[in-house]
């Protein structure tokens, strides 16, 4: 019986030759060419064909060999969802001699890489750290695949190419970068350090703090009159609000979050800005809890205070993904109200770009309202906006700006609707729906509405 034939397997000691020796060899070529026209130029071909052969062989022996090159990928760094990173990766150059290197990474549809591999010079028996920018285009799980190196040698006649096994999984966070840069209150300090000062001066409840001299901008209804008459001037109680209440955040996972508004899908900006509530919501020791759904239940958590629960709440949702199906609103609604009997802020992410879904939405998100505080927040299509203040130039035009005219008055009168109900509803451009849903959280605090 003939023994299975074995599989040839690439040598990374092989050298291989570069352009730059094939440029090389075609200028010989063309020199012996012209030596049918004027034979001396052939006998100079030739001679230098021969110096070129030798000049390939020293390059061969001169190294550096396989062995001396290592090159591996760093520890990844933390990527979130359309943020930059970088993917790096370290060469250690064993060898007496300077060596260009090149490195291609396996691609990965999740990420968006430059057409150029890094690539450079190190120098003998140096290490070096070079970085890949890249741009993540999808939350989730993925896996980076092997390295593909390449090292010319001194001369740069002879390269050898080998393969590195880097398969590693990776993860694509959310970007939840807006908790950090928080417009001007960013800039004065902690964001919830803001938000307990804006508290405590427009907080209408809670426990009793301190007392003040009025200043201009004081409510009139916070005048501790008794304290006035005790002390012959204006004096202003200021009360600790309650803190310790329950945000939920429920996420439409079907249908309509899938469209995608500048390379996202509309889940994407809502499990965005859904986390960065939470992240704020906890360091004022609210409880958060989260329940997500399609046409049954994808995702509940039992609200919990803590960093460790925000921490855990973001390990469950980077890679939930919005499913194509109609969601089952009745049912998600009777199950939040079965689970959640304490009054909450309820944070409810979806959408309403036709009449069928803004009908679905209105029939049921009212049943939540006797025992909850409920904001809908939707995110509008700037396109529609974009579509409307352009002026028609030709037919096509003109058919766009009427299907932009009427998906906008369709959610205008959604969200009259959802308001007369006692809704509170943010629609705001996607890129700015997890500012506007912070600058919503911190009212509802400071106005003690919960």
């Amino acid at each position: 019986m003939k023994p299975p034939a074995r599989k040839r397997r690439f040598d990374p000691e092989f050298p291989w030759i570069t352009p730059r020796f094939v440029a090389w060899l075609i200028a010989i070529a063309f020199v012996i060419a012209l030596g049918a026209l004027w034979l001396p130029l052939a006998f100079i071909g030739a001679a230098c064909g021969v110096v070129l052969a030798g000049f390939l062989i020293a390059d061969v022996l001169a190294g550096p060999r396989r062995g001396d090159i290592t090159v591996a990928r760093e520890p990844l760094q933390h990527m979130a969802l359309r943020s930059g990173a970088d993917l790096s990766y370290s060469i250690i150059n064993r060898s007496r001699v300077p060596v260009r290197y090149a490195i291609v990474d396996t691609p990965v549809d999740s990420l968006q890489m430059p057409e150029l591999p890094p690539s450079g010079i190190v120098g003998p028996g140096r290490r070096k750290i070079v970085e890949l920018p890249v741009t993540p285009l999808e939350r989730g799980d993925i896996t980076l695949g092997d390295l593909y190196v390449s090292a010319d040698n001194p001369l740069g006649l002879a390269r050898r190419h080998w393969r590195v096994n880097a398969s590693t999984p990776a993860r694509i966070y959310p970007d939840l970068s807006a908790v950090e840069r928080y417009g001007a209150l960013a800039r004065r300090g902690r964001l919830i350090e803001a938000g307990f000062r804006k508290l405590r001066l427009r907080g209408g409840g809670g426990e009793f703090d301190s007392l003040r001299e009025w200043q201009p901008g004081d409510e009139f209804r916070s005048i501790d009159w008794k304290a006035t008459a005790r002390r012959n001037k204006l004096m202003v109680a200021q009360f600790d609000v309650e803190r310790s209440q329950t945000v939920m955040l429920v996420l439409d996972a079907g249908r309509l979050m899938t469209p995608r508004i500048g390379g996202q899908r509309k889940f994407d900006y809502a499990i965005t800005a859904a986390l960065s509530v939470a992240s704020i919501a906890s360091l004022v020791d609210d409880k958060v809890g989260v329940l997500a759904f399609a046409g049954d239940i994808r995702e509940h958590i039992a609200p919990r205070a803590g960093s460790s629960h925000i921490a855990g709440l973001v390990q469950r949702l980077y890679d939930l993904q919005p499913r194509f199906e109609e969601s089952d609103y009745a049912g998600a609604f009777t199950y939040l109200r079965r689970r959640q009997p304490k009054r909450s802020l309820v944070i409810f992410f979806t959408d309403m770009f036709d009449p069928v879904a803004s009908a679905s939405v209105l029939a049921n998100v009212a049943v939540l309202v006797p025992r909850h505080l409920v904001v809908c927040v939707l995110m509008n299509d700037e396109a529609i906006a974009s579509a409307l203040q352009t002026v028609p130039a030709t037919a096509e035009d003109a058919y766009r700006a009427s299907v932009a005219a009427s998906l906008g008055a369709e959610r205008r009168k959604a969200a009259a609707m959802l308001e007369a109900r006692g809704i509170a509803v943010i629609d705001v451009p996607a890129a700015d729906l997890t500012v506007s849903l912070i600058n919503a959280y911190i009212d509802v605090k400071a106005r003690n509405l919960l």
